[in-house]
Formats: structure tokens, C-alpha cells, sequence
């Protein structure tokens, strides 16, 4: 019996490279790719895969929010999160919204593969350096608040502007950014901005 699995990657290259890979095993068999994190749940409901390997950064939403949704409405599907992107702070959410696994992009084919089958039965596989900086500084320790002022930071804008765009006070949008730029120990918000999107924070 093999492990079905779906692919979700916004590169189509990696995607096609993914997959022809994991289908050389004679116990994996990819039965749906999809490019965007919005079309996760779908292809999961019409092609009952066992595991999905997930790319974080994906238009439509990122894989961490659709590993969230995957085990909300497809509960038998375990998910692996393949990145290019191994930053600690992706990591722990990753776990928190139910990823099974967490392993980069360059890792071996055959080591892929191997951690595919221990996700199937239900093992957790991390990388091993990242697991490490995890447990140094994966921990973020900005409030949701700080996190929804510093992503909407992140586009630019007036406090005011993005006061009104979250329906808060300008004061209180203030306050949150000084907030965020004194836990990144950084002096500007776009600063902070970087700090937390490299740490996974964001």
C-alpha cells in the first residue's frame, strides 16, 4: 500500500523536482500538486492524501496556516513543512499549528523520503540544526498585537494610516511598534520588520 501525498510549492520547478523524486520510490505516490496555500485543503478533500509537504512562504497562505487548516478539516493527513526558509521562528509555529515535520529544501533525496514515511506513522522529524537554534531563540517574544502591527508595518505606511487599516488608536499603534523595536533591539520599525521576518516571528 503506498503513502499519497500532496505537494504544495509556488515554484513549479521545485515542485516538479519534489515530485519526481519521491515518486522514484516504490512506496510514495504523489497524487496532487498544488502552487498556492489557499489550494491545500481542497486537493486534500478530493485526493485523501496521507501526507502533505508543504512549502512555508506560498501566495494565498502560508503553509503554516495551511498545516492549521489541514488538521482542522483533514485530520488523517500529516503534514512535512520543506522550506527553503529554515528560520527557528517558523519552526515552532509550524509545530503549534500541527506540522509533523519540519526539514529544508537541500535536504537528500533518500533522507526526504525516510522522513516522509516516519510523518506517515505519526513520528516527528526536525531538522536537527534548526531544532538546536529553535531551542536558543525560536521562542518569539512579541504579542499577536506587536505581530499584526509589525506585518502590517511591513507594507509601509503612516501610523495613522495603519491605525485605521487595524482599527486601533494611533497611540496604541505607537505603542506597539516601540514595543516591537525594543524586543528586536532595533531602532526603526523597518528594521524590526526584518528582524522578525528573518527570526520567523512574523
Amino acid at each position: 500500500m503506498s503513502i499519497k501525498l500532496l505537494l504544495a510549492d509556488d515554484q513549479a520547478l521545485v515542485r516538479g523536482a519534489l515530485a519526481a523524486l519521491l515518486d522514484l520510490e516504490s512506496d510514495l505516490d504523489v497524487v496532487a500538486e498544488v502552487g498556492r496555500g489557499d489550494e491545500v485543503v481542497a486537493a486534500a478533500l478530493e485526493h485523501s492524501p496521507d501526507v502533505a509537504l508543504l512549502d512555508v512562504e506560498m501566495p494565498g497562505l502560508d503553509g503554516i496556516a495551511a498545516a492549521a487548516a489541514l488538521r482542522e478539516q483533514v485530520p488523517s493527513c500529516r503534514v512535512l513543512i520543506v522550506t527553503t526558509f529554515g528560520r527557528p521562528g517558523y519552526l515552532r509555529r509550524a509545530i503549534d499549528a500541527g506540522a509533523y515535520g519540519f526539514v529544508v529544501k537541500d535536504t537528500p533525496a533518500r533522507q526526504l523520503a525516510d522522513a516522509v514515511r516516519r510523518v506517515h506513522l505519526g513520528l516527528r522529524v526536525v531538522d536537527p540544526t534548526l531544532a538546536t537554534e529553535t531551542l536558543t531563540d525560536g521562542v518569539s517574544p512579541l504579542t499577536a498585537r506587536e505581530q499584526q502591527v509589525l506585518r502590517a508595518a511591513a507594507a509601509g505606511g503612516t501610523a495613522a494610516r495603519l491605525a485605521a487599516q487595524l482599527h486601533l488608536s494611533e497611540g496604541t499603534v505607537r505603542n506597539h511598534l516601540s514595543a516591537a523595536i525594543g524586543k528586536t533591539g532595533t531602532t526603526t520599525r523597518a528594521e524590526a520588520v526584518r528582524v522578525a521576518q528573518d527570526r520567523g516571528w512574523l
